[in-house]
This record gives C-alpha cells, sequence and structure tokens, in this order.
C-alpha cells in the first residue's frame, strides 16, 4: 500500500469512528422508542423466532445490555457498534469491485453519512443487523469474484443466513445472486460446483431456528410478514411515497450520486462486467419486489436497508471513475464534497429534534410519536398512581405502551399486554397471583372511557389523568383506570389475524 493509500486509509477510518463516537453520544441520551422497547423486551427471552421477525435483533440487544446494562446506551450498543465490520466489508467489497482506495473510502464514508445508517443503526430495528450482514453478503460475493475459490461460497451462506436470522427480506438474496450468476458467462462454471449449494445449506442451517419456531407455531410470522402486500388490495397511491422517503433517508446528495452511479453501471459501462452486474442485481432485485409491494401497501423507509450496500459503492464509482461533462461533473464534485457535511447535519438536527423540539417550535413533528421522550417522567407518575391503589400489575393495549411501560417501569414490575397474547409467547404467562388483585389500566384517553373493559371487570374507575410532554407540547394524555373484581381471565387470548383465515 502506498503513501496516499495509507492515508486514505488512515483519514477514513478516523472519519468512521468519529462518526461512531457521535452515535454512542447520542444514544445515550436519546429515550428508546416503541420499537426498541418492545425488542429488548425480546432480548431477555431469547427464541428462535418471534411473531413479528427473526430473532436477530433480540441477540444484538442483549449482547449490548450485558454490556452496558438496560440502559438507552446498553440496548443500542453492539447495534451502533457494528457499524465498524459493516464499513469494513463495504470498503473492501468497493475495492475488490471497481478497484481503489479512493473509491472505497468514499463507498465507506457515504454509507455512515446515510440516515439509513448513522439513525438506522443508533435506533435498534431488525433492519439495523440487515444492514450489517447485507454489506457481508456483498463482500464474500466480491471475493468470490477476485478469487474464483469456491471455499467463499461457505462465508456468503454464513452472511445470508445472517441476514436472514434478521429480517425475511434477506431471502431475496438468493434471486439476486442466480441472476448474476446466469448473467456474467464467465460464473455459469458455478452452477456445476458444489460449492454455491453447499453455501446455501449454510444459509438454510443458519434460519433453521425460525423454520422450527414457527412450524411450533402455525407459521404464524411466516403468514404475517409474507402476506403483507396483498394481489387484491391494489392501492398505487403508496408508491408516490418510495422517492420522496429514500432521498431523506439516503440524504439528497448521496442519493443524487447513488442515481448517477447506477445509471453509469448500466447506460456507461463502467468497471468490469461481472462487478456491474453485481451490483445491479443486488440493488435492483430487491428495488423491484417493494416497488410491486408498494402498489398494494405503505413500504417504510427502513425497509431498503440491503439494497445501501450496492448503492453507495456506485455512488461512489460515480464520484471517481466516470467521465463526467463538465456540467455533469461539477454536480458530481459538489455532491461529493457536501455529502458527508448534509448527512451529519441532518443526523444532528433529527436528534435534536426528536430529543427537544426546538426546530419545528415545539410544534408535532415525525418523531414525537414514536421517541418515549417523556416516558420516564410519565412512568414515575404511573408507578405512584398503581402503588398509592394497591394494584399489583399494569396492564396495556399494545406492544409499544407495554414496551415503554416495562423499560421505565421499577425493573420487575408487573406488566402485561392485555390482548394479542401472540406477541409474547415466548415469554413467562404472568402470575396468576398478580392478575387476580387490583390492577391498572394505561392508554390513552378516550371520550368514552374503556368501555370493553367493563365486560371483563365489575369496577372500572378512573382515577388519575397523566401527560406525556416533550418541553410544553402534550404528546399523548392518558388516562389510568384502577380495574376491581375481574370476571374470568383478564387476558385476551384470541389468536391473531393471521390464524383467523
Amino acid at each position: 500500500m502506498g503513501g496516499a493509500d495509507a492515508r486514505i486509509v488512515r483519514n477514513t477510518a478516523l472519519v468512521i469512528l468519529a462518526l461512531v463516537g457521535l452515535r454512542l453520544v447520542a444514544a445515550a441520551f436519546t429515550p428508546i422508542t416503541f420499537d426498541e422497547a418492545y425488542y429488548w423486551m425480546w432480548s431477555k427471552n431469547l427464541a428462535g423466532g418471534y411473531y413479528d421477525h427473526p430473532p436477530m435483533v433480540a441477540y444484538v440487544i442483549r449482547a449490548g445490555t450485558l454490556i452496558a446494562g438496560d440502559t438507552e446506551l446498553g440496548v443500542r450498543l453492539v447495534s451502533i457498534l457494528l457499524a465498524l465490520p459493516m464499513s469494513y466489508a463495504i470498503y473492501r467489497s468497493a475495492a475488490i469491485l471497481f478497484g481503489g482506495a479512493r473509491v472505497a473510502a468514499t463507498s465507506a464514508i457515504l454509507l455512515n453519512v446515510t440516515l439509513l445508517a448513522s439513525v438506522g443503526t443508533l435506533i435498534v430495528t431488525p433492519d439495523a443487523p440487515l444492514l450489517v450482514a447485507s454489506s457481508f453478503v456483498l463482500f464474500f460475493l466480491a471475493k468470490v469474484l477476485e478469487t474464483g475459490r469456491g471455499v467463499w461460497w461457505l462465508a456468503v451462506g454464513v452472511a445470508v443466513g445472517a441476514a436472514l436470522l434478521s429480517k425475511y427480506t434477506a431471502m431475496f438474496f438468493g434471486a439476486a445472486i442466480l441472476i448474476w450468476l446466469a448473467s456474467v458467462p464467465k460464473l455459469r462454471r458455478w452452477f456445476l460446483s458444489p460449492w454455491p449449494y453447499l453455501g446455501g445449506l449454510i444459509a438454510l442451517a443458519l434460519f433453521s431456528p425460525v423454520i422450527l419456531w414457527n412450524a411450533d407455531h402455525h407459521w404464524v410470522s411466516f403468514a404475517k410478514q409474507l402476506g403483507r402486500a396483498k394481489i387484491e388490495d391494489f392501492r398505487p397511491v403508496f408508491i408516490a411515497e418510495l422517492i420522496p422517503t429514500q432521498i431523506a433517508f439516503a440524504t439528497p446528495l448521496v442519493f443524487i450520486l447513488g442515481a448517477m452511479g447506477l445509471h453509469a453501471l448500466t447506460w456507461r459501462r463502467a468497471g468490469a462486467l461481472a462487478s456491474r452486474v453485481l451490483i445491479e442485481t443486488m440493488f435492483w432485485t430487491i428495488v423491484a419486489y417493494f416497488v410491486w409491494h408498494s402498489l398494494h401497501a405503505r413500504v417504510e423507509a427502513n425497509w431498503f436497508a440491503p439494497v445501501y450496500p450496492p448503492f453507495v459503492i456506485a455512488a461512489a464509482a460515480a464520484a471517481n471513475l466516470v467521465q463526467w461533462k463538465p456540467r455533469a461533473r461539477r454536480l458530481v464534485d459538489f455532491c461529493l464534497r457536501w455529502a458527508a457535511p448534509t448527512g451529519i447535519v441532518m443526523f444532528a438536527a433529527l436528534i435534536v429534534q426528536a430529543n427537544t423540539g426546538w426546530l419545528s417550535g415545539y410544534r408535532r413533528d415525525a418523531t414525537v410519536r414514536s421517541v418515549g421522550v417523556g416516558w420516564r417522567e410519565l412512568a414515575a407518575g404511573i408507578e405512584a398512581v398503581r402503588v398509592r391503589n394497591g394494584a399489583t400489575c399494569v396492564l396495556a393495549p399494545d406492544y409499544g405502551t407495554t414496551g415503554w411501560l416495562a423499560f421505565y417501569l421499577p425493573r420487575g414490575s408487573c406488566v402485561v399486554q392485555q390482548n394479542q397474547r401472540i406477541r409474547w409467547v415466548n415469554m413467562p404467562e404472568p402470575d396468576a397471583k398478580l392478575l387476580a388483585g387490583k390492577l391498572i389500566y394505561v392508554d390513552e384517553l378516550r371520550a368514552d372511557g374503556q368501555t370493553a373493559l367493563k365486560d371483563l371487570f365489575t369496577q372500572v374507575t378512573q382515577v388519575a389523568q397523566l401527560q406525556r410532554k416533550r418541553g410544553p407540547l402534550v404528546v399523548e394524555t392518558y388516562g389510568i383506570d384502577l380495574l376491581e373484581g375481574a370476571k374470568g381471565d383478564v387476558l385476551d387470548r384470541s389468536p391473531p389475524p393471521e390464524l383467523q383465515r
């Protein structure tokens, strides 16, 4: 490695370490989201699968809390640190596929300044480990291409298996790899080799706990996720959300570079055929599915996580390899120069806004419902109401409220979601004695009260109204109901909709 390349590597490493450090600081003081609280509860009862997703997010959270405790930082610690191996995988992938330390460094930095990576590893969801695993899928496929050695297919199998343990979207990697091999003449020989099939068996073996869990639970998780977009539900309005949300999550300048890079790979044949086709198939196979999905149901912006590794490498190729006309060259240079500062400012602004509401003048925004600002104070008020009324357990109507209560109430408190019991099938049933006494029910204040509870209890009395606030903004007002005289089982054990068809 020459002196210039060594300097690029060093500077890239320092930038990425600084970005990871910034996320760790933000993680420590940003309250967890309701999804994170829910997945944190999973992490206390590890299993082969869960109602919503495969189990990797629970393993990641469990590892972090073993190090830093049941704190906001503990929940997020390992997810954020996984950006380091992710960055290495992207750097090496780009170096192998398109050559040169500059393309590699640009790819790694561009990925880290996207909101999908910066916020997506800070806020721990299944997409965080999926993004990391996707980076290694691309890296190991690049090693197959570089070395021609079949043993690298085993590493591909491990990476795909890890991706499948993160989210079911990873199943599209199989189709992408097949299209890649079929589209590049020199790679078709792998169809006659045992190595890709051995890699597939490894991926299947790693994914087998999820299959076994589903087999033991009426295939409910598969039914829930694979049945999201139904052909009969044709609602193309959702497709209009795709590009705006991806411009925001990629950050605008990275999005422009990525779009120009994909164009250059396809129409200007930048780079070797096998490298270009690998980037294109890893990107477009999953994007094609989400475009189809958006014709029937909403596609959340973070679901595109597995296409970001090839997308940023295409962006780096556009910035460093393609001979553009002067006007396009000026646009590329502008985007490259300001992509990192723009991404960092957007990340910082989002964290400040989520925690304080300053930037919107304390008005509502997209973060106010999901980030648990004010829940620590709210939970203290709920605990005081519980103690004052002698209640033995706290009931909630949804998984988000249940997760927040469990995280912010004193450890060991009895907290139970009253319905949707399939979500908690991996966890011990609540103590029947605790459910037999007085209970309190926490839900957003409703004009008609909790009428459904009156069929389950002889007495339902509202004993408090408490607010969750972000600064002067009242986010929600909760009614706290005291429940007495249970008429039977207080938990609704109806099967989920997926099992009622």
